[in-house]
C-alpha cells in the first residue's frame, strides 16, 4: 500500500515537472496573453486592453520599426513596458519631445532599439531613459483580444512622422 502511494506520488510529480517544462517553453518561446495598463499607448492600446504577445520575433531578431513590443523597464526591472519601436540599431531618431521648438536627433547604438509610446505627451519612454537594449524585449504584440469590438491586428502608429528614413 505504501509502495503504491509512493509510486502514484512519483508519477504525479513527474507529470507536474513535465507539463511545467512544456508550459514554461510555451510562454517563453511562443507567447502569452498580456493585460496592458497605463495611457502611454493610447489610442492604439487603451488601459486594461488584453493583447497577445508572441515571443518568436525577439529570438529570431525579427523586430521591425513600427512593431509594438513588451519589454522589461530599464528603470524598474520588476515591471514591463509596452511601447512602439521607432528606431533600430544605426537608425537616426528624434530624441526631443513634440513640443520642443528645436529638434534634436541621435543614432541608436548597436544592440539597442528606440521605444516610444503612441501617446507622446503622456509616455515615459526612450526620450526619458534612452535607447533600450534588445535583450530587454520580451515579445511583440500582434493581436488585440479584448475588448471584443477592437479584436484584431493593431493599427499603424499615429506618430508615423517620427520614423526617420535618412
Amino acid at each position: 500500500m505504501l509502495r503504491n502511494a509512493l509510486g502514484k506520488t512519483c508519477r504525479f510529480l513527474g507529470y507536474t515537472v513535465q507539463y511545467g517544462c512544456i508550459a514554461h517553453c510555451a510562454f517563453e518561446y511562443l507567447g502569452g496573453i498580456v493585460v496592458c495598463s497605463g495611457p502611454s499607448m493610447e489610442p492604439t492600446i487603451q488601459n486594461s486592453d488584453i493583447v497577445f504577445s508572441e515571443n518568436l520575433s525577439r529570438h529570431f531578431y525579427c523586430i521591425r520599426k513600427g512593431d509594438i513590443v513588451i519589454a522589461k523597464s530599464p528603470n524598474d526591472p520588476k515591471s514591463n513596458i509596452c511601447k512602439r519601436v521607432i528606431g533600430l540599431e544605426g537608425d537616426k531618431v528624434c530624441t526631443s519631445n513634440p513640443s520642443d521648438f528645436l529638434k534634436s536627433h541621435s543614432y541608436v547604438p548597436k544592440g539597442h532599439v528606440w521605444l516610444e509610446g503612441d501617446n507622446l505627451r503622456n509616455s515615459t519612454d526612450s526620450r526619458c531613459y534612452g535607447p533600450v537594449p534588445y535583450g530587454l524585449i520580451r515579445g511583440r504584440i500582434c493581436l488585440k483580444i479584448w475588448p471584443l469590438n477592437d479584436f484584431g491586428f493593431l493599427r499603424a502608429s499615429p506618430n508615423g512622422h517620427r520614423f526617420l528614413d535618412d
